[in-house]
This record gives structure tokens, sequence and C-alpha cells, in this order.
């Protein structure tokens, strides 16, 4: 059975990818649908799909990355806060299922009631 193209595998492809940073295991890129300013994805070079398979190893080399990027944003777009976040399967609403942590810069204003953060993902859950 042929494996099926993932995205996030073809981090070559050039017309798909703004790769901004990158480690040994790890690469970063802007996001290509990007819900504000700066928002970018950190992605696995190998194909693994679950943070929860991840060794100490590779996850130290994610977050060094995150921090580096997390830098850069603050220095380009100067954000007021962060959201960082991974949809882990399909329905959590995950649509390539190739590991990707997204950090998304938050600006002061960019949503009414900001109470809540993640819990909104899933509406009135936020509210408290």
């Amino acid at each position: 059975m042929a494996k099926e193209y993932c995205l996030f595998c073809d981090r070559a492809n050039n017309k798909e990818h703004t790769i901004i940073y990158e480690n040994e295991l790890f690469y970063a890129r802007w996001d290509n649908f990007p819900v504000s300013k700066g928002h970018a994805e950190i992605i696995p070079k190998k194909h693994i799909e679950s943070l929860f398979e991840l060794t100490n190893t590779e996850i130290l080399q994610l977050f060094d990355l995150l921090n580096q990027v997390k830098d850069d944003i603050q220095e380009k777009y100067n954000p007021d806060a962060f959201n960082v976040g991974i949809n882990e399967w399909e329905e959590a609403w995950r649509t390539i299922h190739h590991l990707h942590v997204h950090i998304i810069p938050r600006y002061k204003g960019d949503v009414e009631n900001p109470r809540g953060g993640v819990r909104n993902i899933i509406p009135k859950k936020g509210d408290y």
C-alpha cells in the first residue's frame, strides 16, 4: 500500500513552506492560514503523529525551537501574549496527521472577551 502524502514531510516544497528556523530534529514555518500576525508552527522532521510519541531529547529540541520562534515573533510583531497549542488527532480538529505545534501571537483586543482562553474551542466552555 502506498504511503499517503504528508505536507509536513515534504518540507523541501517551497511553495507550501516558508521555513524560518530549524534544528537537528524540528523545523519552524509560518502557518499558511494564520489566525494572527506571526502565527507559526513547529514540526518534527521525521513523521511523528503525536506529542506523546516524542522522546525526552525530542521534547527538549522542540521547546528550544519554540523559544527561538517566540523570541523572533516578539521582536518582529510585538504581541501581547501567546497561545501554544496542539491538536491531537482528528477529533481535536487536526487535519494533517503529523505533529505540529502552533504558536499563535495574541494582541490586546483581538477578541472581545479572552477569559477562558483555550477552553473556548468548545463553545460556552470558556464561560466560568
